[in-house]
């Protein structure tokens, strides 16, 4: 089965929080990344099969859209990437993650 990873940057940190609330909860994903991407901008990345991915992504996007001032960036899905992005980019399900791997 193919593996995605969706990515949603926001401005704000309870926009990112309530996107990856939303995202895990709606589909089965894992959370495998969040970090700051700049000044006050966030991002969350997860990854799980295409059709998981793109159901978590439509509500992490509502979910952050409907937070107070929050904005949605950015967001892009990759289905199945390959080795070397997911090799260099912080997407990869890391030993962290791994026993909350859906």
């Amino acid at each position: 089965m193919p593996v995605a990873v969706g990515v949603i940057q926001t401005d704000g940190f309870p926009a990112v929080l309530a996107a990856a609330d939303a995202m895990v909860k709606a589909a089965s994903v894992t959370l495998v990344s969040f970090d700051k991407a700049e000044r006050a901008q966030f991002y969350v990345a997860v990854r799980g099969p295409v059709s998981e991915v793109e159901r978590s992504m439509e509500a992490g996007i509502a979910a952050a859209e409907e937070t107070y001032n929050g904005t949605v960036i950015t967001h892009y899905m990759i289905p199945n990437p390959p080795d070397n992005v997911e090799t260099v980019m912080p997407i990869a399900y890391s030993d962290e993650v791994e026993p909350f791997r859906v």
